[in-house]
């Protein structure tokens, strides 16, 4: 087998393709022929030693992955050799083989594309622990998504408009709220070239979002904190941006609102059963039609450097995915 190896978390530079034995599936786990990986955030940050997971040395990152199954280790008994899965195991992804816990991998449904399989978990799992379960919302609510033209944001357009809420998609061009609106967005802020607060007072009468999906953070967290409506929920996602903002606790006050946190990560290990029925969901409303991962372009596993330095310049809309082959 091949994968780009991390054996100092010093960049993407120190990333290497090398050779490697192919390993056997111990208890428990399954050998993945991997097809496609998508490109996450924490990817870049894993890279550089800033992300909270920090894997022992070396390693191959690569977090979500989709491929075919062709080694069972002991006692796993729902795959089988051959079976379609998609992975979210953290590390592993950028190769063209890995080991899996067996218990992380998603069965895939006859029809499911590797390209959507390996780019569908993180963002749909999170977006939907964040709008459904975290946030409660309701058919009817006004949803805010900002950084709506990323990998989680265009999830979360997708989402809340499956659970019949008005979306207002903001993102930081003309092209990107475009893609928002293709995705079924009712209106796009450009806070690029608009006032954020004072579009969102006239999107919605001056009651402002019942939620905020923010996976940005940084300077906007507070601009769109002050905009919320009364009794608003504001999901915090992540911090694209960089700095973790710091919110004046009066503001939450004001607006009887909640800042509800969210880390998909965390609950699909605490409350494992319920993320598998949450999985199923997801998996039903991708054959219905409802969901659909925007890719914003597939690139040779070979070109991952390439890929890295794409997503670094902050312009992919949607998802990145490497594939291996002609996947």
């Amino acid at each position: 087998m091949h994968a780009w190896l991390c054996e100092d978390p010093i960049g993407v530079d120190a990333l290497n393709w090398k050779q490697l034995p192919t390993p056997t599936p111990k208890a428990g786990e399954v050998l993945i022929e991997i097809k496609a990986a998508s490109l996450n955030f924490p990817d870049i940050l894993i890279v550089q030693n800033k992300y909270q997971i920090k894997p022992p040395l070396p390693f191959v990152p690569g977090a979500e992955y989709a491929g075919t199954v062709t080694a069972l280790g002991e006692g796993v008994k729902h795959l089988q050799i051959g079976q379609s899965v998609a992975c979210l195991s953290g590390t592993g992804g950028f190769g063209t083989h890995t080991l899996a816990p067996a218990a992380l991998c998603m069965p895939l449904p006859p029809g499911f594309p590797m390209v959507d399989a390996a780019a569908f978990i993180m963002i749909y799992a999170t977006s939907y622990h964040a709008l459904v379960d975290r946030a409660q919302l309701r058919a009817g609510e006004t949803v805010l998504v900002l950084g709506a033209a990323g990998g989680v944001g265009t999830s979360a357009i997708q989402i809340a408009k499956a659970m019949g809420a008005r979306v207002i998609a903001a993102a930081s061009s003309a092209e990107k709220c475009a893609l928002c609106t293709s995705l079924g967005a009712d209106t796009t802020i450009n806070y690029n070239t608009e006032n954020l607060r004072d579009r969102l007072k006239e999107l919605t009468g001056g009651k402002g979002p019942d939620v905020i999906y923010d996976p940005v953070g940084g300077d906007i967290t507070e601009q769109a904190f002050r905009s919320i409506a009364w009794r608003g929920r504001y999901l915090v996602v992540g911090f694209a941006s960089g700095p973790i903002p710091a919110l004046p606790f009066n503001l939450a006050l004001l607006k009887g609102a909640s800042i509800v946190g969210v880390f998909w990560g965390e609950f699909a290990k605490r409350e494992p059963q319920a993320n598998t029925a949450m999985m199923k969901e997801l998996a039903q409303w991708y054959g219905q039609g409802k969901i659909k991962p925007a890719i914003d372009r597939t690139m040779p596993m070979s070109e991952l450097k390439a890929a890295y330095a794409h997503m670094g310049s902050r312009q992919v809309m949607g998802k990145l995915v490497l594939v291996n082959d002609a996947t």
